[in-house]
């Protein structure tokens, strides 16, 4: 079964020459890719779409690139986009000519503080569809706005993250964690949208393998479809939580899933929504099994 994570964060310790957008008061001190690619294969990940993490980096798209370089069998790639910028639409075309990139990503969760409302927002989602690419849709808090930015603009792809829902930082998750769930369930009517079911790990209240979330992720796949759902960990958000192993085996051991579906979700999908898969499989590279 190709297996493809539909988000990780890989980035590197701060330096003077790329210092970090935010401090972080998590214990993390860098996952770069090579780092990535032993933790992906050492579990059999084949492949990664690789965001650049917004909280390290702001809107430079620097390190991500390097990443794709470094690995472009492993990954393929996705930048935030900054709404407020008067020249989103050509960095939007810019990053159509990097190798690797598949999307571009879209922060309008309401922690953030931004208007949803901004006409930025508007020339994103254009310029988006005009290029080819799907929108990551970070919109938690903000799924009202998001269901009315969908609807203004058909033509364009939208991929929710992490289910639309702000989750949690730490574990156990409270029950509120779900609140936002029959939102994301209305969501589901756009044609034009998918969804991954990507850091969902840390939305549980018990221990691993975190059973208590299958209730409302088969919700999530009876409204979504899962041609429409696109596994992933959310690595490295999660690493303080738990290790990369325990993102990825609860759903490639449940048996709350088929094998069919297992392979949709944890890669299938999202090769289809990208248009991307990797260049080798975790069996051509490690032929005797699992490493």
């Amino acid at each position: 079964m190709l297996i493809i994570d539909s988000q990780v964060h890989p980035f590197a310790a701060e330096t003077p020459q790329r210092p970090w957008a935010h401090s972080h008061d998590e214990g993390r001190r860098h996952v770069t890719a090579d780092e990535m690619v032993m933790a992906m294969d050492a579990v059999g990940v084949d492949g990664a779409i690789a965001v650049s993490p917004k909280g390290m980096y702001g809107f430079d798209a620097s390190y991500v690139t390097e990443v794709q370089r470094a690995h472009p069998d492993r990954f393929a790639i996705v930048r935030p986009v900054d709404p407020g910028s008067p020249a989103v639409g050509e960095t939007i075309a810019e990053w159509k000519r990097t190798p690797g990139a598949v999307a571009i990503r879209l922060m309008l969760g309401s922690h953030l503080g931004i208007d949803p409302n901004s006409p930025g927002v508007n020339v994103i989602a254009r310029e988006a569809s005009r290029h080819g690419f799907p929108v990551n849709f970070q919109c938690s808090g903000n799924l009202d706005a998001a269901m009315g930015l969908i609807d203004r603009h058909p033509e364009t792809r939208f991929v929710l993250d992490h289910i639309g829902i702000r989750q949690p930082r730490k574990m156990p998750a409270a029950p509120e964690a779900w609140d936002d769930l029959p939102k994301v369930l209305e969501l589901a009517k756009r044609p034009n949208a998918a969804i991954k079911v990507s850091g969902t790990c840390s939305m549980s209240a018990q221990a691993y393998p975190y059973d208590d979330i299958w209730d409302n992720l088969q919700r999530v796949f009876d409204a979504w479809g899962l041609d429409r759902c696109l596994w992933g960990t959310d690595w490295t958000r999660t690493y303080p939580l738990f290790p990369y192993i325990n993102g990825v085996d609860p759903f490639r051991l449940t048996k709350r899933l088929s094998d069919s579906d297992r392979a949709r979700l944890m890669g299938g999908t999202t090769a289809k929504v990208y248009g991307w898969t990797p260049k080798s499989s975790s069996s051509q590279r490690h032929p005797n099994g699992r490493p």
